[in-house]
């Protein structure tokens, strides 16, 4: 049985995510975030105090794009992977990757700066240049729907759409979108129309409840008191 350590919306999202996508079973572990400040025993488990954590049997990883393509290998002919004979393979690494490392990085300043630190701590204008920089590295992804293909890569739904795709969910918490163009406003909306998109959100949901843990998503998060 896989075990997901995850935060309602944060980085984690993006397993949860693929386990839906791929009906893989698992047993979700929900944490306050951040759990290095609110859950110190996390530590033993995952040193940095982050999430994800997946845990499968001996493996154990916290990088959430890793965790997307270790997912994939998982399930033999999924869709949601780009096999090495294929075309679009090495899009699809990279996809898969600039989600998280191009797209998601600048969004961590914008919360910190913006929302995580005291607000005597704030800096409004690192906020906003980090904004205007997530929003320029937006070009790729604007330049690979501008052939009218649905998805990013493959002629099909993959893992690269599930990373991608929490950066924009991530945008879309810190009102982004509507500076974002039509054509990725609508691949988010199609994003958000898969069932398993919406089976995830319904998990972290009920499992926060269940867990007795805040259902206050991740990058709404204030700091702490």
């Amino acid at each position: 049985m896989i075990t997901l350590h995850h935060c309602v919306s944060a980085r984690s999202f993006r397993p949860l995510w693929m386990l839906e996508e791929l009906a893989l079973p698992y047993r979700l572990r929900m944490l306050p975030f951040p759990p290095r400040v609110w859950q110190r025993d996390f530590l033993a488990d995952n040193p940095l105090g982050t999430v994800p954590l997946l845990e499968d049997g001996a493996v154990r990883m916290t990088e959430s794009a890793a965790i997307c393509q270790y997912l994939s290998s998982r399930v033999p002919g999924t869709p949601l992977a780009v096999a090495p004979d294929e075309p679009d393979y090495a899009a699809w690494l990279n996809w898969l990757h600039q989600g998280e490392a191009t797209l998601t990085f600048p969004q961590t300043l914008v919360l910190r700066y913006g929302r995580f630190e005291p607000p005597e701590r704030r800096q409004p204008q690192v906020a906003e240049d980090y904004s205007r920089w997530f929003l320029a590295r937006l070009k790729a992804v604007d330049a690979a729907l501008a052939t009218g293909a649905p998805w990013l890569c493959g002629g099909r739904f993959t893992a690269a759409d599930v990373s991608v795709g929490y950066a924009l969910m991530v945008a879309g918490h810190l009102g982004l979108l509507e500076r974002m163009s039509p054509a990725i406003q609508a691949y988010w909306q199609r994003l958000q129309q898969r069932p398993a998109f919406v089976r995830a959100l319904a998990a972290q949901h009920q499992a926060a409840l269940d867990q007795g843990v805040p259902t206050t998503p991740a990058p709404d998060t204030g700091p702490p008191a």
